[in-house]
């Protein structure tokens, strides 16, 4: 049975930072303790109501595309268990399916976003320009249309409560060097595909997505954080997919549409979730899970 965890408390190991969802721990000089809350951001503002088992779920779906895609990266996993590294059935019970032990690695600062269909902020700022994060479309695309090709629309890193800005290649360039850039944007435009051509095989259209990715002592890439959940992707269900919409989801665009229809200014405090979301939300999450890796909750 899922567990609700709004924030970790793990005393035996030193507190680092809490992000959006994740808290994160020191266990040495060369490992991290990230533990994934049921904590739910929207439009960068992090709710009051936390989605039951919602951080058991990415857990495993990261960990379940980390597997799949390595391959194509190295990733931050250890294979370290979770629980060897904390002390006491409180803290095990914290961390028991909704954390990994990972490397120590220098984060690059950008976001790699890759959208593959017309949605979100990339829509908006088509409408405003023709174009997405600089990057120039055909004319008469509609809201939710497939694009031409993937593309790579980078951002900032914002700290909580902040917001994630769309930045140009040049300035991907000019934070990690040209050479690194491109080797960024290529992975991840590849994740992407690959991801994207299995999700839909299991009626999953990946819509956009967005990666990290870290450095080893030794100037490796290594893709780090989570990758390819319901929290980091757009995912849509195939057989409902209408362009000229916005089609429904199984990721947490169905709470940003709540909040969409209330007078909030999308700055803190945020609303309150009504029971009824909370719970609609939890079960998009677990039916995303099932879909993609073909395990229930309590069996992944």
């Amino acid at each position: 049975m899922a567990t609700t965890l709004l924030a970790s408390s793990i005393k035996s190991l030193p507190f680092l930072t809490r992000g959006k969802v994740r808290d994160m721990y020191a266990v040495d000089d060369k490992h991290l303790l990230i533990v994934t809350s049921d904590r739910l951001s929207a439009f960068d503002v992090v709710l009051d109501d936390p989605i039951p088992g919602k951080g058991q779920v990415l857990n495993a779906m990261a960990n379940f595309w980390f597997q799949k895609l390595a391959h194509v990266v190295p990733n931050h996993l250890t294979g370290i268990a979770p629980e060897s590294v904390v002390k006491g059935a409180d803290e095990v019970n914290q961390v028991k399916g909704r954390a990994v032990v990972v490397k120590r690695l220098k984060p690059l600062p950008i976001e790699a976003v890759v959208r593959g269909y017309l949605i979100g902020s990339g829509w908006k700022d088509y409408q405003k320009s023709g174009a997405v994060c600089g990057i120039p479309l055909p004319k008469g695309l509609r809201q939710a249309d497939k694009l031409p090709e993937i593309i790579f629309t980078p951002s900032s890193k914002a700290d909580v409560g902040e917001h994630d800005e769309n930045i140009s290649f040049a300035d991907v360039e000019a934070r990690v060097g040209a050479a690194m850039a491109a080797k960024v944007r290529d992975v991840s435009i590849r994740l992407y595909r690959e991801a994207a051509d299995y999700a839909r095989e299991r009626g999953i259209i990946i819509a956009d997505t967005k990666f990290e990715f870290g450095l080893d002592d030794a100037g490796t890439l290594v893709l780090i954080d989570e990758i390819l959940t319901a929290d980091s992707s757009r995912f849509w269900p195939a057989d409902q997919y209408r362009p000229d919409s916005s089609p429904p989801s199984f990721d947490k665009q169905y709470v940003r549409d709540y909040l969409e229809t209330l007078d909030w200014n999308k700055k803190p405090p945020a609303p309150r979730l009504p029971a009824e979301v909370i719970a609609k939300t939890a079960e998009k999450y677990r039916e995303a899970l099932k879909r993609i890796t073909g395990r229930d909750l309590e069996d992944a």
